[in-house]
C-alpha cells in the first residue's frame, strides 16, 4: 500500500517571481523590434524566455508582426545604436557603414553611388 503525504503533493517549491518595470519592458521590445534582430536572441541576452518577450511586444504594441511593431516604436524613445558608424558623403548622398561591413561590399556601394 502507498501512503500519500500531503507535503509532496503540493507541487514544486514556490520560487520568487521576478517583476520587470514598464521601462525595462519597453526597452527590451524596442531592441527586439529593430530590423534584422532575432527576438529569441534578445530574450536570451536579457535572461528571459522568448515567449515572455513576445507577450510584452503584444501587450505594448498590440501586434505580433515585427514590422508593424517596429513602425509603432517612437523614434524619440529609441536609444542610440552603440555600434560606431562611419558616414561617407558622396555628391550629397550619405553612405553609413557599421564596423561589421565587409570592405569589398563597401567598395561596391561607393562605386555605385559615384556612378549614379
Amino acid at each position: 500500500m502507498i501512503e500519500a503525504v500531503p507535503d509532496r503533493l503540493d507541487g514544486s517549491p514556490r520560487q520568487l517571481r521576478r517583476f520587470w518595470s514598464d521601462e525595462f519592458k519597453a526597452t527590451a521590445v524596442e531592441q527586439a523590434c529593430q530590423p534584422g534582430v532575432n527576438m529569441s536572441a534578445v530574450a536570451r541576452q536579457i535572461g528571459i524566455r522568448p515567449a515572455q518577450l513576445y507577450r510584452w511586444r503584444r501587450e505594448l504594441l498590440g501586434s505580433d508582426d515585427p514590422g508593424q511593431a517596429a513602425a509603432a516604436v517612437d523614434p524619440q524613445s529609441v536609444a542610440p545604436d552603440p555600434e560606431p558608424v562611419v558616414e561617407i558623403v558622396i555628391s550629397g548622398i550619405v553612405v553609413r557603414a557599421g564596423r561589421h561591413v565587409e570592405e569589398a561590399h563597401l567598395q561596391r556601394i561607393i562605386r555605385a553611388v559615384r556612378s549614379a
